[in-house]
C-alpha cells in the first residue's frame, strides 16, 4: 500500500471535506463534479482532468473537465469517447490504469481522441459503486512530462471512488421527486454513512495520531493547522450523519429494514484494529433485527466515538467489545486495559456518547484510571416485543 506524506494527506483531507460540504449544500451538481474533478486532477499534479460518464451504449461522455484546454480552445466538456477506449474499459471492469505515454501504449493507443493527443502520461479510475459504476475519472499530463506515481494514482482512485457517491447524493438532493421509491434513498445513505464516513473517520484518526508524533517537530503554525483540519473533517462528518438521517426520513410513509447493526459494528471494529495495530476482542450477542434504524445510527456513532478515544489516547495493548441486544436492552461496551483518560483531553467525544444515550432515552457511563484503563458502557431501551 501507498503511503502518502504529511503535506499531501492534509492537501487530500481539506479536498475531501470541500467536497463532502459541496455536496451537502449544492444546487447544482454539475458544480460537484467540476469541484471534484479539480480536486483530482491537483492532488494528482495532473495538467488536465475529466469526469466521464458511461452510456447505456459503453461508450462515455466528458461532462466535467478542469485544467488545460485542447487545441484550438475546444471544450471536452460533451466529447464522447469509444466503448473500446481505455476510459470506457475502465468504466465498466471498474479496474484503474495508469501509463507513461497513452499515445504510444498498445492498450490505449488505438483510440485516442484527437481533441486530446497532445498529452502522454495517463491515469482512469472508476466512479461509482460495485453495484453502480456510473463512468471513470481520468487525468493526463503533457506530453514528455513525468509519468503519474503510485501515490498520484492513489489519490486518484479514492476520490473516484467518491465522485460517484457525491454525484448519487446530489441526485438525491436536487431531485428528489424523481426518486421512485424510499429505498434508493436508504442504499444511497447507507453507502455515505458506511463507506464516506467510514474514509473521513480513518483518515482524520490517521492525522491526529501523525500530528501528536511529530508535535515537537512541527512549526506551530503548521500543527494548529493540521489541528484545524481535523476538527473540520469532524464537522464534516456530523454534516454527512445529518443528511443520512434526512434521507431516511425523506418518506416516513415508507418503511425498510435497517441494515444488520452487528455487521456495522464489525466494520468499526475493523477500522479501529488497522489504527490500533492489533484486532479489538469483538463479542456480539441477541438479535440485531429489533434495533431500529435511528438506534443503530446513535449505537454505530457512539461505538465509532469511543473507539476514537481509545485510538487516539490510550495507549493500550488490548481491547475487548461487547455490543448486546437482550431484556428489552441495546448495550455496547468498551473497555480497554491502557493509562485512562487523560486530565488534559477535551471531553467533547465524552459528551457526544452522553448526548446520543440521552437522544435513543438511555444512559453512558465511562470509568477510567491509570491502573484499570477505561470502560465505556452505553446503552439504551428497545421497544418489547
Amino acid at each position: 500500500m501507498v503511503t502518502m506524506d504529511l503535506h499531501l494527506a492534509t492537501r487530500t483531507l481539506q479536498a475531501s471535506t470541500e467536497i463532502a460540504r459541496a455536496a451537502l449544500s449544492a444546487d447544482d451538481p454539475d458544480a460537484v463534479l467540476r469541484l471534484v474533478v479539480r480536486s483530482a486532477a491537483e492532488l494528482a499534479g495532473a495538467d488536465l482532468g475529466l469526469v466521464m460518464a458511461r452510456g447505456e451504449d459503453g461508450r462515455v461522455t466528458v461532462e466535467a473537465a478542469h485544467g488545460d484546454r485542447p487545441p484550438g480552445d475546444e471544450n471536452p466538456v460533451g466529447l464522447v469517447l469509444s466503448a473500446r477506449s481505455s476510459a470506457a474499459r475502465v468504466a465498466r471492469s471498474g479496474v484503474p490504469i495508469v501509463v507513461d505515454d497513452f499515445t504510444t501504449d498498445p492498450r490505449t493507443a488505438p483510440f485516442v481522441p484527437r481533441a486530446l493527443r497532445q498529452y502522454g502520461p495517463f491515469a482512469a479510475a472508476p466512479f461509482g459503486t460495485a453495484e453502480r459504476r456510473l463512468g471513470a475519472l481520468t487525468v493526463y499530463r503533457r506530453r514528455g512530462t513525468p509519468a503519474f506515481t503510485p501515490a498520484a494514482v492513489e489519490v486518484l482512485t479514492a476520490f473516484a471512488a467518491q465522485a460517484g457517491l457525491v454525484v448519487m447524493l446530489a441526485e438525491g438532493s436536487t431531485a428528489r421527486q424523481r426518486i421512485a421509491i424510499y429505498e434508493e434513498r436508504e442504499r444511497i445513505a447507507r453507502d455515505l454513512h458506511d463507506v464516506i464516513v467510514q474514509r473521513l473517520y480513518a483518515a482524520g484518526v490517521q492525522l491526529d495520531l501523525l500530528g501528536r508524533k511529530l508535535s515537537r517537530r512541527l512549526a506551530r503554525r503548521d500543527a494548529a493547522r493540521l489541528a484545524e483540519a481535523v476538527d473540520q473533517l469532524d464537522e464534516t462528518i456530523a454534516e454527512v450523519r445529518a443528511t443520512v438521517g434526512a434521507l431516511r426520513s425523506a418518506d416516513p410513509t415508507e418503511t425498510t429494514p435497517p441494515a444488520n447493526l452487528f455487521d456495522s459494528v464489525r466494520a468499526e471494529v475493523g477500522i479501529a484494529g488497522e489504527l490500533l495495530g492489533f484486532p479489538p476482542a469483538l463479542v456480539t450477542a441477541g438479535d440485531p433485527d429489533r434495533v431500529t434504524v435511528a438506534t443503530a445510527d446513535h449505537a454505530r456513532a457512539a461505538l465509532r466515538e469511543a473507539l476514537a478515544n481509545v485510538v487516539r489516547h490510550s495507549g493500550a495493548a488490548a481491547v475487548q467489545v461487547r455490543v448486546s441486544c437482550d431484556h428489552n436492552r441495546l448495550e455496547l461496551s468498551v473497555h480497554d486495559n491502557g493509562c485512562g483518560i487523560p486530565r488534559d483531553v477535551t471531553r467533547r467525544g465524552l459528551r457526544n456518547l452522553s448526548d446520543r444515550a440521552t437522544a435513543a432515552g438511555g444512559s453512558c457511563e465511562v470509568t477510567s484510571s491509570a491502573a484499570n484503563g477505561t470502560t465505556v458502557t452505553w446503552q439504551v431501551p428497545l421497544a418489547a416485543t
